[in-house]
């Protein structure tokens, strides 16, 4: 876009918009909720119903004022409201807003959640006739006045989707604003002649051919009618056609498939409470009501679409039988007092990969515990540990009565291989994915697209990927992804790279995972774009440096174990989802396809995407913190960087963790490395307090408890250091060193050799450590004696410039005296990268012999330019030859003596 053509785009920072395809409820409520934002630009998102087209052509582009997306200027935009829906897919008109990270958005709609639903600062959902109905109660709450306009165009949205007040799902809400909006002028006899259709030569026809397709079939006992259209254009008010043929027909339930173009338009409708056609229809990605709904299928032929629609209706209908059919009972249970190797030894008897553990003399059912996790702990030497400790203790359960698609949504969609079957809150039996599949296969419907396991895993977002990223990197991943192509190979790009795209955060940090010999793949890579490659063959990794100094990570899919609690991984090959089960966090479990027949395909076999949306730090498996205990110290510096929250299952086990003071069995040099990650990041001062908070500062060691001075103090070199940050000098701060000072205040000398040997500290880094305090104490006392205005600036500098940066920034954050507090800072800011211009050079040009004599004279010249006394250079070699004279008339005095 040039300059010219932005300019003319309107900005605005808040846009109204709805679902594409809008309806009446739509239109009136963009139209309503621009009462509540009054300077707010409606975005139209398009019809295909010939009656509300024209009069949106006729009427409301005029009266309200209707823009286009492509009208607007997107960078301006703060705030999206998105009325009478709340799927991302329903809105793809305003697509490039929501790849703002910044943008705010508000919702206002009356249908039921959805997984695509998205995440708003202001949600506003109500289970009312219409949205519309919603807002227009708002307005009224907020003695809002209405135009007769204004009014008849809200009342349309709420008579359509109530039917006029027919439909079941009419609430008094509806009848109240209805009659609130005919004190404000609305037209009741517009709303008539726009609600009244009088079918036309070709939609007679189209209803003659949806009747002659239609067929009745008996699904569990109810009886639903199917019929369908195909034409290569699209069909004017196709809902309506499906209300006639209910009508003519006297049918209590039917689905109509239409095949307009390209797309197959499905319109759903329903009289008996048995078949909830909102949720078939959302699953196929459209939405609406139990009563009333519908969905636009793209790339999809009529035959798919159908399938799909009776796979969804046998797993829906008359759910009871099947699944009081389908459970086994009564269930192989554990109490939650037994051990781990009590459960392996039961399991193992019964042949069962997970058993439900219940409460000690009861059926009551606290958790499930898996086979492969029992043995991995028992295989750590935890074999004696309650089953309480490592059972997952987040699982759905079910009744008798829940239907079927439920039971599918749980075990296929949420991956829960066991699910309990409770009556009062009892356990009578349990359904197992074994026995959900060998039904499915029995039954002559498959499964929904939207469970297939891979259907979940492999949702594309190049256009994500493309909008996130610069040239430069998709130029890299390409390059990849082709050279995969050519060996044969699938290249993914893995980790915090992929997860920092969904969250829209900077990251070049790539990370690339090769089914294949990652080291070969890394050499090839560096033939076609230049540069280095670092191999590490134990590992089976390497590490790829561009010439443009673009560092590349590269990773052979493998499999990582660990011999014993706390231990470095052993490394096995393996496939790209064992790769992804290794890693920390299913935030962290994410891979992204780079070869090019399927580019930006999102690999999330563990629910990553679902804890991205939900703000959550969740561990892959129970043992995890058991093999790794510095993944707990990383899902604190997760938590805090994201504003995420480590789930309760998670927490749990953080907590069993340390219990079990497994902290104490990881080296120093583990624990000092995540320790200098924190303390790295933009608020260390947030994980430190969590870790205290957890008690994992004296888990790491008993003398680093933060007590309230340590607090403060840290609360304070956070501050300078953020303050020494914006003044952009060269000498950099290394934090750790900052910060370790920080958490060690106090800390007697006699002691401190404690902590550094907890932390491997060499015998150098200890001395340096140690000889730091040593010289931060001294200048402390040096600076008490130090008077602003009495004592000379160049004193000041005398007594902190032998300090290295940490210790000066330390010194000025521990200080409570606000005089001593700026004249560091006055320091820092002025005096410590302060230069003479005059050097040793010069002074063997004024015929002085080098010697010890330099330095004394050099560091009176700076004393001396610091005072104010010396400006120019050759003031500055003035004093030196003062200088020499009066050192060698000392030394003449006292050789005579």
């Amino acid at each position: 876009m040039n300059k010219e053509q932005k300019a003319s785009k309107i900005r605005t920072k808040t846009v109204i918009t709805s679902h594409a395809n809008a309806d009446f409820d739509a239109l009136a409520s963009m139209v309503a909720a621009s009462k509540i934002y009054p300077d707010s630009t409606l975005i139209f998102p398009g019809s295909q119903e010939k009656n509300l087209r024209n009069f949106f052509i006729q009427s409301t582009t005029y009266l309200f004022n209707f823009k286009a997306f492509k009208d607007i200027d997107p960078s301006s935009v703060e705030l999206l409201v998105v009325c009478d829906t709340r799927q991302k897919a329903r809105i793809p008109h305003v697509r490039p807003l929501l790849d703002n990270p910044n943008l705010r958005v508000h919702l206002y709609d009356h249908h039921p959640d959805t997984d695509d639903d998205l995440v708003a600062e202001k949600s506003i959902v109500r289970e009312w006739g219409s949205t519309t109905t919603i807002i227009t109660s708002l307005i009224m709450e907020q003695h809002g006045t209405l135009t007769s306009e204004e009014a008849t165009l809200l009342g349309l949205g709420i008579y359509e989707d109530t039917g006029s007040f027919g439909f079941n799902t009419t609430t008094p809400h509806d009848f109240n604003a209805a009659g609130w909006l005919k004190s404000q002028g609305m037209d009741i006899e517009v709303i008539k002649d726009l609600l009244s259709h009088e079918l036309s030569a070709q939609q007679i026809t189209n209803l003659g051919e949806l009747l002659q397709n239609a067929n009745n079939y008996d699904i569990h006992g109810i009886e639903i009618l199917i019929t369908e259209i195909s034409t290569d254009k699209f069909v004017p008010d196709f809902a309506l056609l499906v209300h006639k043929l209910m009508d003519m027909e006297d049918i209590k339930v039917v689905f109509a498939l239409g095949r307009m173009g390209d797309r197959i338009h499905v319109i759903a409708r329903s009289k008996n409470p048995d078949v909830n056609v909102g949720k078939i229809c959302s699953t196929m990605g459209g939405g609406g009501h139990e009563v009333a709904a519908s969905a636009t299928v793209k790339d999809k032929t009529l035959a798919e679409v159908r399938d799909d629609l009776f796979a969804l209706l046998y797993s829906q209908i008359n759910p009871q039988i099947i699944v009081k059919g389908l459970m086994s009972g009564p269930p192989v249970t554990i109490e939650g007092n037994k051990t781990v190797d009590d459960s392996v030894e039961l399991m193992t008897r019964y042949g069962l990969k997970d058993l439900p553990v219940v409460e000690k003399e009861t059926m009551h059912c606290i958790g499930i515990m898996g086979h492969a996790i029992a043995d991995k702990a028992a295989s750590h030497g935890l074999g004696g540990m309650p089953l309480s400790e490592y059972m997952s203790q987040k699982f759905d359960t079910v009744t008798a009565g829940t239907d079927l698609y439920t039971v599918m949504e749980i075990i296929l969609g949420n991956r829960q291989r066991m699910l309990p079957v409770l009556e009062d809150n009892n356990i009578i039996g349990v359904i197992t994915r074994t026995d959900l599949m060998n039904m499915l296969i029995e039954e002559p419907a498959r499964i929904p697209d939207s469970l297939m396991p891979d259907r979940r895993r492999e949702k594309n977002i190049a256009s994500t990927v493309t909008n996130r990223l610069p040239q430069k990197m998709l130029d890299l991943l390409n390059v990849a992804g082709e050279l995969g192509n050519k060996l044969g190979w699938e290249i993914y790009a893995v980790g915090g790279f992929v997860r920092d795209i969904l969250l829209g955060r900077p990251n070049l940090d790539l990370d690339l995972v090769v089914e294949g010999d990652g080291i070969f793949f890394a050499k090839e890579l560096v033939k076609k774009l230049g540069g280095r490659v670092k191999a590490h063959n134990k590992f089976k990794t390497a590490v790829v440096i561009l010439e443009n100094g673009q560092r590349v990570d590269v990773a052979t899919a493998r499999l990582e174990y660990y011999e014993y609690p706390a231990a470095l991984p052993t490394v096995e090959l393996s496939s790209i989802k064992m790769d992804l089960y290794r890693r920390d966090f299913t935030v962290n479990a994410l891979a992204l396809r780079l070869n090019p027949d399927r580019f930006g395909q999102l690999v999330d076999f563990f629910g990553a995407e679902r804890d991205i949306r939900n703000k959550t730090i969740r561990v892959l498996h129970s043992l995890s913190f058991v093999e790794d205990p510095t993944r707990i110290l990383r899902a604190i510096r997760f938590e805090r960087r994201f504003d995420f929250q480590i789930g309760g299952q998670t927490m749990r086990l953080v907590k069993n963790a340390l219990n079990l003071k497994l902290f104490s069995k990881l080296s120093g040099t583990r624990v000092m490395h995540e320790l200098q990650l924190i303390v790295s990041e933009e608020d260390p001062l947030a994980c430190l307090n969590r870790m205290q908070e957890l008690g994992i500062m004296e888990a790491i060691h008993p003398l680093l408890k933060l007590h309230k001075e340590r607090i403060q103090v840290l609360i304070e070199l956070a501050k300078v250091h953020n303050w020494y940050k914006l003044l952009y000098l060269e000498q950099s701060v290394e934090p750790w060193k900052l910060y370790f000072l920080g958490m060690t205040m106090g800390i007697k000398n006699t002691q401190i050799k404690q902590v550094t040997d907890r932390f491997h500290f060499t015998q150098r880094e200890e001395r340096e450590f140690l000889q730091l305090r040593e010289m931060i104490h001294e200048a402390l006392i040096q600076l008490m004696s130090w008077r602003e205005g009495k004592s000379k600036l160049s004193r000041l500098y005398s007594i902190l410039h032998p300090l290295p940066v940490e210790g000066v920034l330390f010194l000025m954050g521990k200080s409570r005296k606000e005089h001593i507090r700026r004249n560091i800072s006055q320091y820092l800011a002025r005096l410590r990268d302060m230069e003479i211009e005059i050097t040793g050079n010069d002074l063997h040009e004024l015929g002085i012999e080098p010697g010890p004599i330099y330095s004394t004279i050099l560091e009176k010249i700076m004393a001396a330019k610091i005072d104010g006394q010396v400006e120019t250079k050759k003031d500055e070699l003035d004093m030196a030859q003062e200088c020499y004279a009066r050192e060698s008339a000392k030394e003449d005095k006292a050789d005579e003596s």
